[in-house]
């Protein structure tokens, strides 16, 4: 993206600094027991309220308003605010040394002025504010340098999340997500079509705050499972007081974001008939001006195909022809239905939360959607002063409809490849079912078939605590996570799965049964100057993971769809997979007068996926901070806040791979009747985690009491022993043995920024974020190059490069003098360096394959502003990615310049069309591969954009009009989510990568991937 634009697209959106005559109040609201901070100011002046959605600060006009008080639940009132010039005489509690806010550090809390790694807080308000159905996704833009995007437009899909960068070719690059203290188990258990998201079953509402490790010092807790960075989910607990009730509802609609142009049936024909001729041309014929060459021509051809495309509506007939739109038929408006209610309250003694919720969703595609319902209820007794016991139980039931045919040449993006010519149905109404180009009117599937999964996920976790001394606690947790998934599939006699066995039906039923106990001390003391804290525990994890599943076809009738209607059983089979992990682990935190701050941290690990001469490892991690802002030398600088320096080092590990990778396995198989084994996989007893050594230099400042606040962190991954499948000899019995070979380096640089513009009627705040990561893969081992072999994805890991380059040839456009593609020859010395970059040639295997982009964006950004006005509130984010390419993987069919008869985009119009012509798209040549193979830079498209990611307006209703409906709040709103995109990316959607291909070496390819959804939606919360 242009540098100049996006500085330009900053200064409109972040002001700076306004007027410093306006007196701000700045602080954060901590408790009086070291629990996750209240991070709401309550004032007896409503108009003055103001609710910040960052970490850095909470903030209140002070004017010349007397006597509003700092005050929330389990808060002392802290100060009274006199508008006098002295304003260290309101400073809350929560602003001193010691009553500082907390964040989850991973078996504990931290005072956040004492924490020395890089770690990010983001409170409920903030998550459950957006539009969205899973966590990761609702922090998209919240947090530098963690990247997120939804890998498709259709719903209830998994998502991508990296923070900080991708460290592994084979092994995963996925956070390790932790919800109340339980290692969440991510793994995908439907059978077929693309993941489940593993977050979809968990409420949203019910979220407290999350905060992400980023650092190795922070993630060092969590062992060999910490190398891509830990997010850690808090749910809400009771609070003492009066019960309070929420109920939200919200109704919406969907659309696609995004649409492409593609040929009507007037284009379709005459260039198709273009295409044909050029094809006769190039053979020699001339079958317009020659009919001798007609019959057996192209042009022959291509007529007597669209008689078949156009069926009864005859294409050469004007009062017959048609001329149907397929996107059209492939979307749809969507819809959205949200209630949630909770109730939250307790005494000295018993606290609650519970909740419940139901989502319906209805996608942009058709036959997609999916509807939840989810229970939820936080338990906390303190029995007596040595005693506190608690339970958190959660419950989810999920049901999504599926793509009947998802992630094949018949889902419902792909009708966009049919003819225009081509009628939706028959004359006798139904849907059009003969042979269409490559593909099959998958609308078909919308009526006679369909994909069901079904989830019902239990999440359980309990606690004893006995305080053997006033600041030692002997911690006791267990927690459970079990999910169910029954996946159904049928699909009848007129579909194209079905059509050839008389239908067939799929069902496949899986478990996951986690199992996480964890001991551990934690202590935490404080003498005048000195600070000491520390846990010291054990934690084990057992997991097993069942699948089974069934086949059938030949059934009676299409209404009869359940497996025991089959006339065959066509196959069957079932697996079971088991890992567990036992650990140590252990931290201590030191400071000295709030100035000196040191924290030490290791923790030992075993685990099952590796053999027994490399099962343990050892990540220890430290780190420092200095507060210069409490020194005396500093004492004079009365604009200066906050001024801390950390710095940190840690190692972390990845066990993301198969669960007996080390192993030597066979498979079975039939020979002459007989069954037998075969060799599968070559063991290693000395395969091992991969290691990641980051170490992470911050600073974080505050000035003129807050009104400007942020943080600079610039850190180096370095990522040793990628687990990588190494060719062995064919005497082993196999091609390949996983070894841990090679290593990968991750840099980056992230700035945060958040000022308070202005103050008084008017509240205005903004945040940005801005972060450049820069990957490299710096070895593997005896090879240079790993590349799949895919004809159709150009995913490459290649010394010297960013981890899954495209790698291919490079496109020159079309000849002027033909219309032959062209490409570089790109010839290379003994070296590998390229000695001439202008030679070109018109066949495609003479082409020097290169480097064409690099699919992870180096650059992400976010800009979010915050404005309240009385009882209204407009905020808004512009999130963008930088530097990333794209590759059109479906281009190579539908903007192919008529190899075939797909469909067109309608820039293929503009190919070459005569000597002399200068255009990048090649002549229409029918049946010729002309520039359209799949592995060149043609494809490949700028993946830049900004989007409008987020906007809501809300209103407070008044507090006298609440006092007579009885209500302590009430507020309506209307938000909207992917509202707009500014992007050059040729495609439907840059925030794209095919879900059902997506791996840690392959990303950023876009197969008829269905554009994100553009979501409006209306809601009311009423509170009693």
């Amino acid at each position: 993206m242009n540098k100049l634009y996006l500085l330009i697209f900053i200064s409109c959106f972040y002001p700076g600094l306004l007027s410093a005559h306006e007196k701000i109040i700045t602080g954060a609201a901590g408790t009086a027991e070291n629990e996750p901070a209240v991070r709401a100011v309550l004032l007896s002046d409503p108009g003055n309220m103001m609710f910040s959605e960052t970490d850095w600060m909470n903030s209140i006009d002070a004017g010349e308003a007397s006597g509003p008080e700092f005050s929330a639940e389990d808060m002392k009132t802290t100060g009274v605010i006199t508008g006098s010039d002295d304003a260290d005489n309101a400073k809350p509690v929560s602003d001193q040394p010691g009553q500082n806010d907390t964040v989850m550090t991973g078996y504990g809390i931290r005072e956040k002025s004492l924490v020395t790694g890089s770690i990010v807080r983001v409170d409920g308000a903030s998550i459950s504010s957006a539009p969205v159905p899973t966590v990761e996704m609702a922090l998209q833009g919240r947090v530098a340098g963690v990247f997120i995007e939804s890998l498709s437009g259709k719903v209830a899909g998994s998502a991508r999340m990296r923070i900080r960068g991708a460290t592994s070719v084979t092994a995963g690059n996925d956070p390790l997500f932790v919800v109340d203290g339980i290692p969440l188990a991510t793994e995908s258990l439907n059978q077929s079509g693309a993941a489940i998201n593993p977050l979809l079953p968990f409420n949203i509402n019910d979220i407290e705050s999350v905060e992400i490790l980023k650092d190795g010092s922070a993630a060092a807790i969590y062992g060999s499972r910490g190398a891509n960075g830990v997010v850690l989910i808090t749910t809400k607990r009771g609070i003492s007081g009066d019960t309070k009730l929420n109920f939200t509802l919200q109704r919406g609609f969907s659309q696609p974001s995004a649409r492409r142009n593609f040929l009507n049936s007037e284009q379709y024909i005459r260039y198709f008939e273009e295409a044909a001729y050029n094809s006769d041309r190039y053979e020699g014929l001339d079958p317009v001006n020659n009919p001798a060459d007609y019959s057996g021509s192209w042009l022959e051809f291509a007529r007597s195909r669209f008689e078949r495309y156009s069926g009864w509506a005859a294409y050469n007939d004007p009062n017959l022809a048609v001329n149907t739109d397929w996107q059209d038929q492939a979307f749809r408006t969507g819809s959205l239905l949200t209630a949630d209610f909770s109730a939250r309250g307790g005494n000295d003694n018993l606290r609650f939360f519970a909740s419940g919720s139901y989502t319906s969703r209805e996608g942009i595609l058709i036959s997609n959607g999916w509807e939840r319902i989810t229970g939820r209820l936080n338990l906390d007794n303190k029995v007596n002063r040595f005693l506190d016991i608690g339970v958190s139980l959660s419950l989810s039931g999920t049901n999504v409809d599926q793509i009947p045919a998802d992630n094949s040449f018949s889902s419902p993006m792909q009708l966009v490849a049919l003819a225009p010519i081509t009628p939706v149905r028959d004359k006798k109404g139904k849907l059009y079912n003969t042979p269409i180009t490559t593909y099959y009117n998958s609308l078909i599937d919308t009526e006679d078939a369909s994909r069901k999964i079904s989830n019902l996920r239990t999440l359980a976790n309990s606690y004893l605590n006995f305080r053997i001394l006033e600041n030692l606690v002997w911690k006791n947790e267990i927690g459970i996570d079990l999910l169910n998934l029954k996946e159904n599939c049928s699909y009848g006699k007129r579909t194209e799965s079905g059509e050839d066995t008389g239908g067939y039906g799929f069902a496949n039923y899986g478990e996951i049964r986690n199992i996480s106990p964890r001991s551990y001390i934690d202590y935490s003391g404080r003498s005048d100057n000195f600070g000491i804290s520390g846990v010291l525990g054990t934690e084990y994890q057992y997991t097993v993971i069942d699948n089974a599943w069934l086949t059938g076809q030949d059934f009676p009738t299409d209404d009869l769809r359940t497996l025991s209607n089959a006339g065959l059983i066509s196959g069957s089979s079932s697996e079971r997979a088991e890992y567990s992990y036992l650990s140590w682990f252990s931290r201590i935190n030191f400071d000295y007068r709030y100035k000196y701050i040191i924290s030490l941290s290791a923790r030992v690990d075993g685990s099952s996926r590796f053999g027994k001469k490399s099962r343990y490892g050892t990540f220890p991690a430290a780190s420092a901070g200095w507060v210069l802002s409490r020194e005396g030398f500093l004492a004079d600088a009365a604009a200066l806040s906050l001024l801390k320096l950390r710095v940190s080092t840690g190692l972390t590990g990845n066990t993301g791979i198969g669960n007996y990778s080390y192993i030597g396995l066979f498979g079975t198989d039939n020979y002459n009747g007989s069954s037998g084994l075969i060799p599968g996989q070559v063991p290693n007893e000395n395969l091992k985690w991969e290691s990641t050594l980051q170490t992470n230099v911050g600073l974080d400042f505050g000035l003129f009491e807050n009104r400007i606040s942020g943080g600079i962190d610039y850190y180096i991954k370095n990522t040793s022993d990628l687990i990588l499948n190494v060719p062995v000899p064919g005497t082993s019995g196999n091609r390949v043995q996983a070894q841990n070979l090679g290593s990968m380096r991750n840099e980056g640089f992230e700035f945060v920024l958040n000022t308070t513009n202005t103050a008084g009627a008017l509240l205005w705040s903004t945040n940005v974020n801005f972060s450049v990561n820069r990957n490299k893969i710096t070895d593997l081992g005896e090879n240079s190059l790993i590349d799949e072999g895919s004809s159709v994805f150009m995913n490459v890991a290649m010394v010297g490069q960013p981890l899954g380059v495209f790698y291919g040839a490079e496109y020159a456009g079309a000849d002027p003098a033909n219309g032959d593609a062209l490409w570089y020859v790109n010839p290379r010395d003994a070296q590998g360096n390229i000695t001439d970059h202008t030679t070109t040639t018109s066949d495609y295997s003479k082409a020097g394959f290169v480097v064409l982009g690099n699919p992870n964006p180096p650059v992400l950004f976010a800009i979010t502003n915050s404005l309240s006005y009385r009882n209204f509130v407009l905020s808004f984010m512009f999130q963008g990615v930088s530097g990333n390419k794209i590759h059109l993987a479906g281009d190579s069919f539908l903007a192919s310049n008529a190899t075939w008869f797909d469909n067109q985009t309608t820039d293929q119009l503009n190919s070459w069309k005569k000597p002399g012509d200068q255009t990048d798209i090649p002549q229409a040549r029918l049946g010729y591969v002309n520039g359209n193979q799949s592995r060149n830079s043609r494809y490949v498209s700028p993946g830049d954009y900004i989007k409008l990611r987020t906007a809501m307006l809300s209103y407070d209703l008044p507090g006298s009009f609440l006092n007579r409906l009885g209500l302590s709040g009430a507020r309506v709103y209307v938000q909207g989510h992917n509202l707009l995109t500014f992007s050059k990316y040729r495609g439907w959607d840059p925030e794209v990568s095919a879900d059902f291909m997506v791996n840690s070496l392959r990303s950023g390819s876009d197969f008829y991937s269905a554009p994100q959804p553009r979501t409006v939606l209306a809601g009311i919360s009423i509170s009693l």
